[in-house]
Protein backbone atom coordinates (compact mmCIF):
# COMPACT_ATOMS: atom_id res chain seq x y z
CA UNK A 1 0.00 0.00 0.00
CA UNK A 2 1.06 3.62 -0.72
CA UNK A 3 1.15 6.38 1.59
CA UNK A 4 -0.03 10.29 0.00
CA UNK A 5 1.48 12.95 2.14
CA UNK A 6 0.39 16.76 1.76
CA UNK A 7 3.27 18.67 2.03
CA UNK A 8 2.54 22.10 0.15
CA UNK A 9 0.99 24.10 2.53
CA UNK A 10 2.75 27.48 3.70
CA UNK A 11 2.90 26.79 7.67
CA UNK A 12 2.44 30.46 7.89
CA UNK A 13 1.72 30.27 12.13
CA UNK A 14 5.61 28.94 12.26
CA UNK A 15 7.08 32.23 11.45
CA UNK A 16 10.38 31.98 10.79
CA UNK A 17 10.32 28.53 11.03
CA UNK A 18 8.60 28.57 7.43
CA UNK A 19 10.49 31.19 5.70
CA UNK A 20 13.08 29.47 3.86
CA UNK A 21 11.55 25.50 3.77
CA UNK A 22 7.76 23.98 3.78
CA UNK A 23 5.84 23.34 6.72
CA UNK A 24 6.77 19.37 6.88
CA UNK A 25 10.67 20.37 6.79
CA UNK A 26 10.61 21.93 10.21
CA UNK A 27 12.92 19.92 12.36
CA UNK A 28 12.24 17.89 15.42
CA UNK A 29 15.34 16.89 16.80
CA UNK A 30 17.77 17.42 13.56
CA UNK A 31 14.64 15.59 11.69
CA UNK A 32 12.30 17.27 9.05
CA UNK A 33 8.55 16.36 10.72
CA UNK A 34 7.97 14.80 7.86
CA UNK A 35 10.81 12.06 8.43
CA UNK A 36 8.80 11.31 11.66
CA UNK A 37 5.75 11.16 9.96
CA UNK A 38 7.20 8.38 7.13
CA UNK A 39 8.65 6.41 9.68
CA UNK A 40 5.36 5.94 11.34
CA UNK A 41 4.38 4.57 8.31
CA UNK A 42 7.52 2.83 8.10
CA UNK A 43 6.73 0.74 11.38
CA UNK A 44 3.25 -0.21 10.15
CA UNK A 45 4.61 -2.05 6.89
CA UNK A 46 4.28 1.13 4.58
CA UNK A 47 7.44 1.91 2.43
CA UNK A 48 6.12 3.63 -0.37
CA UNK A 49 5.40 7.10 -0.61
CA UNK A 50 3.65 9.91 -2.84
CA UNK A 51 4.61 13.49 -1.35
CA UNK A 52 2.52 16.16 -2.87
CA UNK A 53 4.90 19.46 -3.08
CA UNK A 54 3.67 22.67 -3.19
CA UNK A 55 5.50 25.71 -1.63
CA UNK A 56 9.03 25.44 -1.61
CA UNK A 57 8.85 22.41 -2.98
CA UNK A 58 12.43 22.00 -3.97
CA UNK A 59 14.06 21.98 -0.52
CA UNK A 60 11.60 18.39 -0.16
CA UNK A 61 13.66 17.51 -3.45
CA UNK A 62 16.91 18.52 -2.20
CA UNK A 63 16.50 16.43 0.78
CA UNK A 64 15.68 13.11 -0.67
CA UNK A 65 18.12 13.92 -3.29
CA UNK A 66 20.80 13.50 -1.09
CA UNK A 67 19.15 11.74 1.87
CA UNK A 68 21.90 8.47 0.79
CA UNK A 69 24.64 10.77 1.10
CA UNK A 70 23.61 12.59 4.59
CA UNK A 71 22.81 9.39 5.96
CA UNK A 72 26.04 7.11 5.19
CA UNK A 73 30.00 6.72 5.74
CA UNK A 74 31.25 8.03 2.55
CA UNK A 75 35.03 8.55 1.53
CA UNK A 76 35.43 10.92 -1.22
CA UNK A 77 38.59 10.32 -3.87
CA UNK A 78 39.26 13.26 -5.02
CA UNK A 79 41.68 12.78 -7.34
CA UNK A 80 39.93 9.97 -8.96
CA UNK A 81 36.49 11.00 -8.66
CA UNK A 82 35.01 8.75 -6.34
CA UNK A 83 32.87 7.56 -4.02
CA UNK A 84 33.29 4.49 -1.54
CA UNK A 85 30.12 4.07 0.59
CA UNK A 86 31.01 2.12 4.23
CA UNK A 87 28.32 2.26 6.31
CA UNK A 88 24.36 3.30 4.90
CA UNK A 89 21.49 3.94 7.10
CA UNK A 90 19.01 4.50 4.33
CA UNK A 91 15.42 3.71 5.22
CA UNK A 92 14.04 1.29 2.29
CA UNK A 93 11.95 3.92 0.66
CA UNK A 94 10.28 4.68 -2.55
CA UNK A 95 9.76 8.16 -2.72
CA UNK A 96 7.83 10.11 -5.44
CA UNK A 97 7.68 13.78 -5.23
CA UNK A 98 4.61 15.38 -7.07
CA UNK A 99 4.39 19.06 -7.78
CA UNK A 100 0.71 19.52 -7.00
CA UNK A 101 1.04 23.29 -8.03
CA UNK A 102 1.51 26.79 -5.51
CA UNK A 103 -2.17 27.68 -4.77
CA UNK A 104 -4.06 23.99 -5.40
CA UNK A 105 -6.26 23.15 -1.58
CA UNK A 106 -5.74 19.94 0.13
CA UNK A 107 -8.45 18.16 -2.24
CA UNK A 108 -6.68 19.61 -5.43
CA UNK A 109 -3.15 18.38 -4.37
CA UNK A 110 -4.62 14.69 -3.49
CA UNK A 111 -6.23 14.62 -7.08
CA UNK A 112 -3.13 16.18 -8.87
CA UNK A 113 -1.72 12.51 -7.69
CA UNK A 114 -4.02 10.23 -8.67
CA UNK A 115 -1.72 9.12 -12.17
CA UNK A 116 0.54 7.91 -8.90
CA UNK A 117 -2.31 5.39 -7.48
CA UNK A 118 -3.40 3.90 -10.20
CA UNK A 119 -4.00 -0.10 -9.30
CA UNK A 120 -4.01 0.61 -6.10
CA UNK A 121 -7.62 -0.64 -4.11
CA UNK A 122 -6.88 1.54 -1.03
CA UNK A 123 -3.90 3.68 0.00
CA UNK A 124 -3.21 5.94 3.11
CA UNK A 125 -3.02 9.54 3.04
CA UNK A 126 -2.33 12.14 5.78
CA UNK A 127 -0.59 15.49 6.58
CA UNK A 128 2.88 16.44 6.69
CA UNK A 129 2.64 18.28 9.97
CA UNK A 130 1.15 15.70 12.62
CA UNK A 131 2.48 12.76 14.07
CA UNK A 132 0.86 9.68 16.73
CA UNK A 133 1.12 6.63 17.73
CA UNK A 134 -1.90 5.46 15.76
CA UNK A 135 -2.32 1.64 15.03
CA UNK A 136 -2.19 2.57 11.17
CA UNK A 137 -2.43 -1.47 10.44
CA UNK A 138 -5.55 -1.70 12.21
CA UNK A 139 -7.15 1.48 10.42
CA UNK A 140 -6.41 -0.21 7.62
CA UNK A 141 -8.00 -3.10 8.43
CA UNK A 142 -11.11 -1.82 9.97
CA UNK A 143 -11.24 0.02 6.30
CA UNK A 144 -11.53 -3.00 4.45
CA UNK A 145 -13.80 -4.72 6.81
CA UNK A 146 -16.46 -1.53 6.04
CA UNK A 147 -15.90 -1.75 2.88
CA UNK A 148 -16.90 1.87 2.19
CA UNK A 149 -14.83 4.62 0.09
CA UNK A 150 -12.77 6.63 3.16
CA UNK A 151 -12.19 6.14 6.54
CA UNK A 152 -10.52 9.10 9.11
CA UNK A 153 -8.80 8.81 12.56
CA UNK A 154 -11.22 10.24 15.19
CA UNK A 155 -8.70 11.75 18.06
CA UNK A 156 -9.34 13.51 21.10
CA UNK A 157 -7.46 16.96 20.66
CA UNK A 158 -5.12 17.86 23.62
CA UNK A 159 -6.31 21.41 24.91
CA UNK A 160 -3.83 24.20 24.66
CA UNK A 161 -4.61 25.60 27.53
CA UNK A 162 -4.56 25.41 31.10
CA UNK A 163 -7.90 24.53 32.55
CA UNK A 164 -9.30 25.87 35.91
CA UNK A 165 -12.26 24.08 37.92
CA UNK A 166 -13.91 27.17 39.89
CA UNK A 167 -16.14 27.78 43.00
CA UNK A 168 -17.35 31.45 42.41
CA UNK A 169 -14.06 33.34 41.85
CA UNK A 170 -11.98 30.99 44.17
CA UNK A 171 -9.78 28.20 41.84
CA UNK A 172 -10.75 24.56 43.01
CA UNK A 173 -8.78 22.71 40.60
CA UNK A 174 -6.00 23.60 37.86
CA UNK A 175 -4.55 21.56 35.29
CA UNK A 176 -1.95 22.72 33.29
CA UNK A 177 -2.27 20.49 29.93
CA UNK A 178 -5.72 18.41 30.43
CA UNK A 179 -7.33 16.06 27.62
CA UNK A 180 -9.20 18.24 25.07
CA UNK A 181 -13.09 18.46 25.22
CA UNK A 182 -14.23 14.82 24.93
CA UNK A 183 -15.46 15.97 21.34
CA UNK A 184 -13.90 13.13 18.39
CA UNK A 185 -12.50 15.32 15.29
CA UNK A 186 -10.66 14.62 12.05
CA UNK A 187 -6.96 13.73 12.91
CA UNK A 188 -5.51 13.58 9.91
CA UNK A 189 -4.70 10.11 9.09
CA UNK A 190 -7.06 8.75 6.62
CA UNK A 191 -7.05 5.46 4.68
CA UNK A 192 -8.90 5.69 1.55
CA UNK A 193 -10.30 4.02 -1.68
CA UNK A 194 -9.83 5.66 -5.12
CA UNK A 195 -13.57 6.69 -5.17
CA UNK A 196 -12.90 8.90 -3.64
CA UNK A 197 -11.58 10.67 -6.73
CA UNK A 198 -15.07 11.28 -7.87
CA UNK A 199 -15.92 13.80 -5.29
CA UNK A 200 -12.92 16.60 -5.64
CA UNK A 201 -13.66 18.74 -8.53
CA UNK A 202 -9.85 20.13 -9.06
CA UNK A 203 -7.30 22.49 -7.42
CA UNK A 204 -9.55 24.52 -5.61
CA UNK A 205 -11.38 22.14 -3.99
CA UNK A 206 -10.50 21.84 0.25
CA UNK A 207 -10.74 18.10 1.14
CA UNK A 208 -11.98 18.29 4.61
CA UNK A 209 -14.97 20.68 3.17
CA UNK A 210 -17.24 19.37 0.63
CA UNK A 211 -15.86 15.82 -0.21
CA UNK A 212 -15.80 14.76 3.27
CA UNK A 213 -19.22 16.12 3.53
CA UNK A 214 -20.53 14.54 0.73
CA UNK A 215 -18.61 11.29 1.87
CA UNK A 216 -20.68 11.56 4.98
CA UNK A 217 -23.73 12.41 3.43
CA UNK A 218 -23.18 9.28 1.15
CA UNK A 219 -22.43 7.60 4.41
CA UNK A 220 -19.22 6.60 2.74
CA UNK A 221 -17.10 7.74 5.56
CA UNK A 222 -16.16 5.80 8.89
CA UNK A 223 -13.79 7.24 11.52
CA UNK A 224 -11.35 4.72 13.29
CA UNK A 225 -11.24 6.08 17.55
CA UNK A 226 -8.03 6.32 18.63
CA UNK A 227 -7.67 7.06 22.05
CA UNK A 228 -4.31 7.61 22.15
CA UNK A 229 -1.15 10.75 21.15
CA UNK A 230 -1.84 12.89 18.53
CA UNK A 231 -0.11 15.74 18.09
CA UNK A 232 -0.28 18.73 15.08
CA UNK A 233 2.14 21.27 14.27
CA UNK A 234 0.50 24.02 14.27
CA UNK A 235 2.63 26.94 16.02
CA UNK A 236 5.76 26.67 17.01
CA UNK A 237 4.47 26.35 20.62
CA UNK A 238 3.39 22.93 19.20
CA UNK A 239 6.83 22.44 17.80
CA UNK A 240 8.67 23.07 21.33
CA UNK A 241 6.08 20.58 23.26
CA UNK A 242 7.03 17.58 19.92
CA UNK A 243 10.63 18.57 20.79
CA UNK A 244 10.29 18.01 24.91
CA UNK A 245 9.04 15.10 23.94
CA UNK A 246 11.73 13.65 21.56
CA UNK A 247 14.67 15.13 23.86
CA UNK A 248 13.21 13.95 26.80
CA UNK A 249 12.96 9.76 25.65
CA UNK A 250 8.93 10.52 25.82
CA UNK A 251 7.88 10.11 22.27
CA UNK A 252 4.71 8.48 21.96
CA UNK A 253 4.98 8.43 18.20
CA UNK A 254 8.11 6.87 17.91
CA UNK A 255 7.00 3.63 17.20
CA UNK A 256 10.07 1.97 15.12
Amino acid sequence: MKAVILAGGLGSRLGEETGSRPKPMVLIDERPILWHIMKIYGAHGISDFVICLGYKGYVIKEYFANYFLHTSDVTFDLANNDMTVHHNTAEPWRVTLVDTGPDSMTGGRLKRVKPYLEGEDAFCMTYGDGVSDLDIRASIEFHRQHGCLATLAGVRPPARFGALTLEDTLVDHFEEKPVGDGSWINGGFFVLSPGVFDYIEGDATIWEQEPLRRLAADKQLHAFLHDGFWQPMDTLRDKNTLEKLWEGGKAPWKVW
